[in-house]
């Protein structure tokens, strides 16, 4: 008699798990890789449209107010997307989830910061601090340029390694799509905000990305 409730008590735990994962008609359930990463990288593209705002209305040069406009464009649009599908799969914005527990076991670990300043574990990669932002908001003119650059360069570190992350965890054409544009777009800003330091004779913190 153990054995039959024993076999039922699995298939109701594989059940439970597979929802969770898979969630409704094969649709991203609550723990799935698709979910966390919309819903930590919209909490990722906010921060950097909140840093974009702050630089963007201290009047700086021209190229840097451009690069501000294309982030909070590009990654508020981006974030709208993401909210779309947590709504479009039936699933909550917020989980009691920690961040980044869809990459358990993927090879995250929690990304080094800027000198002097410490990213608790269980943070994603390339997010600023509280006190970096304070002082970004502090910060005038061409300091405040170079401050912008190294904290969105860190940052867009961090979201490259989010989307290529989920590469490596999904199947799903929408979110995989959306990971690569990423992936391409942030490393394409990346090499123009290194550019950008230079010719302010500044230099980006040390990446955060693995090197193979």
């Amino acid at each position: 008699m153990r054995k039959p409730i024993l076999l039922v008590c699995g298939v109701l735990v594989l059940a439970a798990a597979a929802f969770l994962l898979f969630g409704r008609d094969g649709t991203p359930g609550d723990a799935s890789p698709e979910a966390g990463f919309a819903r930590d990288m919209a909490t990722h593209h906010a921060q950097a449209v909140d840093m974009a705002f702050i630089v963007r209305d201290k009047g700086p040069a021209r190229e840097i107010r451009s690069l501000a406009f294309d982030i909070i464009n590009t990654q508020a649009n981006q974030r709208g997307m993401f909210q779309g599908w947590l709504q479009q799969w039936q699933l909550t914005q917020a989980t009691d989830q920690r961040p980044m527990a869809w990459m358990s076991g993927h090879g995250h670990g929690a990304a080094p910061a800027a000198p002097a300043a410490t990213v608790p574990a269980g943070t994603m990669p390339g997010m600023a601090t509280p006190q970096e932002l304070t002082k970004l908001k502090q910060a005038e003119g061409t300091q405040a340029e170079v401050l912008f650059l190294q904290l969105m360069i860190r940052h867009h570190e961090g979201g490259v390694e989010m989307a290529e992350g989920l590469l490596k965890l999904s199947t799903r054409g929408e979110v995989v799509s959306m990971a690569q544009k990423i992936v391409d777009g942030q490393t394409g800003e990346i090499k123009l905000m290194t550019e950008l330091l230079k010719q302010r004779g500044a230099q980006p913190y040390p990446s955060i990305l693995k090197t193979s």
